[in-house]
């Protein structure tokens, strides 16, 4: 059979009917158009919540926790040895808080392969004094320049410049939600008290705006010698180090190796923060569910349309069939009619799916919880536009493949008696 006669044939019964082949391909052409928009807003806004969350994130967190000694000296008596001891509040001893050898670390981390970089910090507790009040809040020594690299640091400072905190001596950025609180403004001194009762002053050079009004509330960031000053400690006194690796998924293994190595406690993304991932993979399934729906549905139209179309041209099959085409060549005709409408439809929808993402990405959404973020997110996934036009030809085919089973089956004797 010559492919290109198939071609023509099938040309000319669109042409015949062009108003419903036009009614097909906009029905695909809408499927496609709202598939792009849809998955790339909901996949964009997955993103967004996902970075709120990832990008303050470490994969790994090196830390010590306070905890009871689990070797009381009951279980080194002679006397009671073989014994089921049971011992009730049990108090923690003098625990290091310090990462014990955090330099030597420092280092053996800068030559793991596997870390992209790491940020070392110092977490004091303190008490910031506004009036006869004090006021609970976390103070976070960070190295500025690791914190902006890995983990976004600046992109959440919403005034004044995070770089001060080196340049500045005795300096602090505080949250916007604590900023509030204190009644401060930038260029003003704090007095902070600490939890040995120790009296500093520090001058404010930023505020720092998550997104989460509670976190804000609570939290500061100075530079780590700020801090360490601040709790009169030497410069090797480290607390946590955050890790990130090159690829997230490896975090429970290697939180479970550093675990051993450094003798000190890890903890990785995954563990910490399963009910966040589930409900991502949650809200991605949920997405591709209604693009995935969007398209069944035009393909559905397509399969009335072009069922309708067989029936109205019975006498062209008919004469195709009475002048030599087999049922095999009759089905290739109308397959060509399907994949046709489902090709030219699909390529004009991926292009009105991108004109229509382009056009949410440019509505302004402008928020206090969020002040990094201007305009609706949209993610433009390359992935999307592949699946959207495999997905409209496949529909399209199996739309197109029943019918046109159906026309070659058709008896051209049968045709004609019947007219």
């Amino acid at each position: 059979m010559n492919y290109k006669l198939v071609t023509n044939i099938a040309a000319s019964l669109m042409a015949a009917r062009l108003r419903q082949t036009a009614v097909a391909a906009i029905g695909v052409t809408f499927g496609i158009t709202m598939f792009i928009a849809l998955l790339g807003f909901m996949t964009g806004l997955n993103k967004l919540l996902d970075g709120l969350f990832l990008n303050r994130t470490p994969h790994v967190r090196l830390y010590n926790e306070i905890r009871p000694s689990s070797n009381q000296p009951i279980n080194e008596s002679r006397t009671y040895r073989g014994y089921y001891n049971f011992i009730h509040s049990v108090k923690s001893g003098n625990s290091r808080i310090e990462i014990y050898n955090a330099p030597v670390i420092m280092q053996s981390l800068s030559k793991d392969g596997r870390v992209i970089g790491f940020s070392p910090g110092v977490t004091a507790q303190a008490f910031f004094n506004y009036g006869t009040t004090e006021i609970s809040a976390i103070i976070n020594g960070i190295d500025v320049a690791g914190e902006s690299r890995l983990f976004s640091f600046t992109d959440y400072v919403v005034s004044g410049n995070a770089a001060d905190l080196n340049n500045i001596n005795n300096s602090i950025i505080l949250g916007k939600g604590l900023a509030e609180k204190l009644l401060v403004d930038i260029g003003d001194v704090v007095p902070v008290t600490t939890a040995a009762g120790d009296r500093y002053l520090l001058k404010v050079v930023g505020f720092y705006q998550s997104g989460i009004s509670d976190f804000d509330k609570v939290q500061s960031y100075a530079s780590i010698n700020t801090v360490q000053k601040i709790l009169v400690k030497p410069n090797n006194y480290i607390t946590d180090i955050k890790i990130k690796l090159k690829d997230m998924e490896m975090a429970p293994g290697v939180a479970k190796e550093y675990r051993q190595i450094y003798q000190s406690d890890a903890e990785d993304i995954q563990t910490v923060n399963a009910q966040f991932e589930t409900g991502t993979r949650v809200r991605n399934i949920i997405s591709y569910a209604v693009g995935v729906t969007l398209l069944i549905v035009a393909g559905f139209g397509i399969y009335n349309i072009l069922n309708m179309m067989i029936y109205e041209k019975m006498d062209s099959i008919a004469i195709l069939k009475a002048t030599g085409f087999s049922g095999t060549d009759v089905r290739k005709v109308f397959l060509t009619i399907s994949l046709a409408i489902g090709f030219c439809g699909g390529m004009v929808g991926l292009l009105t799916g991108f004109l229509l993402s382009k056009g949410i990405n440019h509505i302004p959404f402008n928020t206090e919880a969020l002040p990094t973020v201007k305009t609706y997110p949209v993610n433009y996934s390359p992935l999307f536009y592949v699946i959207g036009i495999l997905f409209s030809l496949l529909t399209t085919y199996l739309a197109g493949y029943f019918p046109a089973k159906k026309a070659g089956r058709m008896d051209p004797v049968v045709i004609i008696r019947g007219k």
